[in-house]
């Protein structure tokens, strides 16, 4: 039996941002269907770059990098915009639109689907209509789907940002530091969700993740990554005290502070431009963060109930 291709294959990625220090150094690794991976690692080790490289959010120095059979370093603007929709991102800080509903927030993640007239319009059908509502009951919001995002606790804005990534239909969702700024109890429903998603959905999962512990009771396998090189590659079992010691104590020298620190600047240079392909959930997002787009105002479907609170 032919054995399945892998959804991801990353091979001999390399990004520097000055010409001289690597943030990623020649990193390779395949993510199968499904799979739950998480990429542990200090500051600074390059994880933040290497999940946007991964959708071309940031442009690797060389390097290729392969989506279900495409090329994503090389493709272009239409393609990937094709591709960002099947690669969904959950970030750390959430993203969403804080004077809009819920539901309105998860309708974003259908934005890539939608012709710009229709999106600069908030046009979404019926059958979208529905799947944002499942989408938060999924996560367990389906009483909060009228609320507006800024009156969310930090828990329910990442479980907002999850459901906006479902309604994308991904192959593969990105999750970049989900739970940092959660407490213990709500990081624990963030990452039951996206387990489920890997379990239930088979949505393939590639979650950037300080919390070791979190990593080794969740994940298929984990990857490591010390001063931009991957350092371990292997199944929870295997990732013994010792090992995680020397992937934490590894050497930081000013090579690596500056990789920090322009990781730092490539996500803020990021945020600020006009972000990633136009119609992605998070660059449509953006915009009707800072005033540039209506609020959607969804009707809700008359055989769904949810409850309209707060």
């Amino acid at each position: 039996m032919q054995e399945e291709s892998p959804l991801l294959a990353v091979s001999h990625l390399t990004k520097s941002y000055d010409g001289w220090s690597r943030a990623l150094d020649d990193v390779t690794f395949s993510l199968r269907r499904g799979e739950f991976v998480s990429i542990i690692g200090s500051s600074g080790a390059g994880k933040s770059t290497f999940l946007r490289c991964v959708n071309r959010l940031v442009v690797p120095t060389s390097g290729v990098v392969e989506f279900d059979g495409r090329e994503v370093c090389t493709a272009s603007r239409r393609e990937l915009r094709a591709l960002r929709r099947r690669i969904a991102m959950v970030f750390q800080h959430y993203n969403l639109v804080g004077r809009s509903t819920a539901v309105e927030n998860v309708l974003q993640g259908r934005l890539g689907y939608k012709s710009a007239l229709a999106g600069s319009l908030g046009i979404f059908t019926e059958e979208e209509k529905h799947r944002a509502f499942q989408a938060l009951e999924q996560v367990g919001l389906s009483d909060f789907a009228y609320a507006r995002a800024d009156s969310l606790s930090g828990g329910q804005k990442q479980r907002v940002g999850i459901a906006r990534s479902l309604v994308q239909d991904p192959l593969l969702m990105l999750a970049d530091e989900p739970i940092a700024s959660l407490d213990p109890k709500s990081s624990r429903t963030v990452m039951d969700r996206l387990r489920w998603a890997a379990d239930e959905l088979g949505i393939a999962c590639l979650v950037n993740l300080h919390q070791v512990d979190f990593a080794l009771e969740y994940s298929d396998r984990i990857i490591a990554l010390s001063g931009g090189r991957k350092v371990f590659d292997g199944v929870p079992s295997e990732l013994d005290d010792a090992t995680v010691k020397a992937i934490y104590d590894g050497n930081h020298d000013s090579a690596q502070q500056l990789a920090e620190a322009e990781e730092l600047a490539a996500a803020e240079e990021y945020a600020e431009a006009a972000g990633p392909a136009a119609g992605t959930a998070e660059a449509e997002g953006r915009e009707g963060a800072e005033g540039g787009r209506p609020a959607v105002l969804p009707v809700r479907p008359a055989s769904l109930a949810a409850s309209e609170v707060v």
